[in-house]
């Protein structure tokens, strides 16, 4: 197990057993996604299709899906997959097989080790599952940056306990979210949509956040040089 993995960081993440990923397409991508959190999954596949570069990292992997299903920009793109669960990296890593990913077992809340320079990376239903608030929680784009190429996406999506237009979830979302945090699965309750504007304006360029019921998807550019990480 790495290294600083606290224990509210593996708690949001051991939930995702080989069994309860059998399930994850179903349930998240089937129906939270569209009844509760009121955000279709086609939208976060489109998020991946405007995004995705030839060298790409996934922080969060689940099962793969969006990676399987993205219109890629080059036929055989060079993937990345980190998690701290060893199950969602096998699922996904068997997922796009075709595509040979490279999978690190790490936690985002640490540093990260020098793994390449990459044009994009994907952060997708992440920081809602990290404890803490946004502002404590975006030490995982600092831990990214030094990865990023010049201009690359930086982009994904989070579950907020609050609209932006102030409307709470759907009586159900709201126990379901309850209930995930009781069980810290999720850790969102004080997860606010400005404190992830500012964290990620005060990090990246060209930011761009776009909210579908209660999940924010952003969309970010990377300035600057990457640091001296080397290739992949």
């Amino acid at each position: 197990m790495p290294e600083r993995a606290s224990v509210e960081a593996l708690a949001g993440q051991q939930v995702y057993s080989p069994l309860t990923l059998r399930l994850y397409d179903l349930w998240v991508l089937g129906i939270s996604n569209h009844w509760l959190w009121r955000c279709p999954t086609a939208d976060l596949r489109a998020l991946y299709d405007r995004n995705v570069g030839a060298r790409h990292i996934d922080i969060g992997v689940g099962t793969g899906y969006f990676l399987k299903h993205a219109a890629w920009p080059v036929e055989q793109p060079k993937i990345t997959l980190l998690d701290l669960n060893t199950s969602s990296l096998d699922a996904a890593s068997r997922r796009i097989a075709d595509f040979h990913p490279r999978t690190i077992q790490a936690n985002a809340l640490a540093p990260l080790p020098e793994i390449g320079t990459f044009d994009s990376a994907g952060l997708c239903y992440l920081l809602h599952c990290l404890p803490g608030r946004i502002t404590d929680k975006a030490v995982v784009f600092d831990h990214l940056k030094p990865l990023l190429a010049q201009g690359a996406r930086v982009f994904g999506a989070t579950i907020l306990p609050v609209a932006a237009d102030g409307i709470a979830p759907r009586a159900a979302a709201q126990k379901l979210m309850a209930l995930y945090n009781a069980k810290g699965v999720f850790s969102n309750t004080e997860d606010r949509l400005e404190d992830l504007q500012s964290a990620l304006t005060s990090r990246f360029d060209d930011v761009k956040i776009e909210m579908k019921g209660n999940v924010a998807l952003f969309e970010a550019r990377a300035g600057g040089t990457a640091g001296s990480t080397g290739s992949w």
